[in-house]
């Protein structure tokens, strides 16, 4: 499979910056496999690193459009329907509608640094109509430290760009979970100080 999604990539180099933009409007090709090779292709000279974060952030705020757009149009049937071709399951959806319940539409930001949320969290921003300007500069703001780690990782490692992922994972979950209590804080920060009005 990630040979595949490999290739498939590649297809897009072609096109250049606009290419990493498509390759990850396809919410079903992983920006961690996306980004440290195009930190590659900044190693071997073929792009700029600051126009390649800047396409992977435009490109990561296009994909979850579409999911969000399934949401807000189509609905909880739609999502049941055709959510296995976005490799979609119920509980990954049912895990995203909770954490969007509990903590509202902030989740477009802070749920990008989730794992097993951060792609699905934009199926319930929609069901619940957020705002859809607010959701793009939600998940830009979110996409762009994201973004830019991966690639400039990419970059660094050059050759052994595959080996990314295998750094940044031991991070991934503290990281998220301090996002996750700071956020918990701000929110009941905002509750008290109403309660306080």
């Amino acid at each position: 499979m990630t040979q595949w999604i490999t290739e498939f990539i590649l297809f897009f180099k072609d096109l250049s910056y606009a290419g990493i933009v498509l390759a990850l409007s396809f919410e079903f090709v992983p920006a961690e496999l996306v980004l440290p090779l195009a930190g590659y292709w900044v190693y071997l000279g073929d792009m700029k690193l600051i126009l390649t974060i800047l396409a992977g952030t435009l490109g990561g705020t296009f994909g979850p459009l579409t999911l969000y757009a399934l949401g807000r149009y189509g609905g909880r049937p739609a999502i049941d329907k055709y959510g296995k071709y976005f490799f979609i399951r119920p509980h990954h959806l049912e895990a995203s509608d909770r954490f969007f319940e509990k903590y509202g539409n902030g989740v477009a930001f802070y749920g990008r640094f989730i794992p097993g949320v951060r792609t699905l969290i934009s199926i319930p921003c929609g069901i619940a109509k957020m705002n859809v300007f607010a959701f793009s500069l939600y998940t830009f703001l979110a996409m762009l430290p994201i973004t830019s780690i991966y690639v400039y990782l990419g970059f660094k490692l050059g050759a052994q760009w595959e080996h990314v992922d295998q750094i940044l994972k031991p991070y991934i979950i503290p990281a998220g979970t301090l996002f996750l209590v700071g956020f918990g804080l701000y929110v009941l920060s905002k509750r008290m100080r109403r309660r306080q009005a």
